[in-house]
């Protein structure tokens, strides 16, 4: 049986993800006839229906949602592939770092200062919630620094230091009185949700996942406390995070028994150059524990 060519493959995902051949048609610059029997010549390659096209709106097949969640990881190494050739033929060759505003970032300065004589190109991208893992692997960075919870396939890492999360709350809110919070103690109250963020993460983000109650979408730090300052819901953050956003109308508590705050560095599988083993080796030197407790 011929397998399926990538572009083929490239054209399921746009159907898939649209569930509309028009709007897929339009999104892959080509006509609807040509892709409709685009889809009808890989479910015939395949020998099963991707589609369920009896219903009034086209959905997805078992065959169909697994196909989609398997070729995903073939698109991030194949858009990895070309990204990375790309820039080892280029004259302008570095390393390129990111990691999200906040904790990390601190960290990656004390790194990138320290290795800008070994390292004189050294290109650091200052990303949002959630894109860090995404980026090393479909090839827009070559490591980055990261917090869990995140989707680490095809990826390598080291973990550079733990830390407690705290409660942040309303400076008025009752549970400002105890000294020690627990995780039943927020069940049901609000928490914010981070822009992006998938059901794994807003779990790890909220004290009682269970009795979950979701409170404003966030996009970083900042708006995050603003929310909570103005009653709308109460956050658990990086004890780090709290000791260096001190304000009056925020105050933050220890829960006892959430998990901690974990920061790790991560690369692509398989990746040895001296360049990254460079930058790895001075992320853990560097992390004996998190910016506000050195």
């Amino acid at each position: 049986m011929p397998e399926p060519e990538i572009r083929e493959l490239r054209y399921f995902r746009a159907v898939a993800e649209d569930l509309n051949i028009t709007r897929a048609a339009e999104r892959l610059g080509i006509a609807q006839p040509p892709l409709s029997r685009a889809m009808r010549r890989l479910e015939h390659r395949l020998g099963v229906e991707l589609f369920d096209r009896s219903g009034p709106r086209l959905a997805l097949t078992a065959a169909g949602e697994t196909l989609l969640k398997e070729s995903g990881p073939v698109f991030d190494a194949v858009d990895s592939a070309v990204r990375r050739t790309q820039r080892a033929g280029s004259s302008a060759r570095g390393l390129i770092v990111t990691a999200k505003p906040g904790v990390a970032t601190e960290l990656l300065h004390r790194i990138v200062t320290e290795l800008r004589d070994e390292l004189p190109r050294i290109d650091v991208v200052v990303s949002g919630f959630g894109e860090q893992a995404d980026m090393v692997r479909d090839g827009r960075a070559d490591v980055a620094l990261v917090s869990r919870p995140f989707d680490d396939h095809g990826l390598e890492m080291e973990m550079l230091y733990t830390e407690p999360r705290v409660a942040a709350l309303p400076a008025a809110h009752e549970l400002a009185a105890y000294d020690v919070l627990r995780a039943d103690d927020l069940a049901g109250i609000p928490a914010p949700r981070w822009s992006r963020s998938n059901v794994a993460e807003r779990n790890y983000w909220s004290a009682h996942p269970d009795d979950a109650v979701d409170g404003p979408i966030v996009q970083d730090s900042s708006q995050l406390l603003e929310v909570v300052a103005f009653g709308q819901a109460v956050a658990l953050v990086p004890r780090s995070m709290a000791e260096r956003n001190v304000r009056p109308d925020v105050v933050y508590r220890p829960v006892a028994d959430v998990e901690p705050y974990r920061m790790l560095v991560v690369w692509p599988a398989g990746s040895r150059s001296a360049e990254l083993a460079a930058f790895v080796e001075a992320a853990v030197r560097h992390s004996s524990g998190p910016p506000a407790a050195r």
